[in-house]
């Protein structure tokens, strides 16, 4: 059972991706959006995974 659906979708004002985060991953509304900053989706769903990723194998201290 999957517990985010990341979802890449592109803005037409600027032609570039953004990311929306659903948590959980059935949910109808958002729970994190990104501003349009990638050239492809490909790109745009790559850059999250790295995000959580890096933040999964460097927790914060004391936390």
């Amino acid at each position: 059972m999957a517990l985010i659906r990341i979802e890449p979708k592109k803005d037409p004002a600027s032609d570039l991706y953004y990311v929306e985060i659903f948590h959980p991953a059935e949910s109808e509304q958002p729970f994190v959006t990104t501003e349009p900053r990638y050239k492809t989706a490909a790109a745009a769903e790559n850059d999250i995974i790295a995000i959580i990723a890096t933040r999964a194998n460097n927790p914060p201290k004391g936390g």
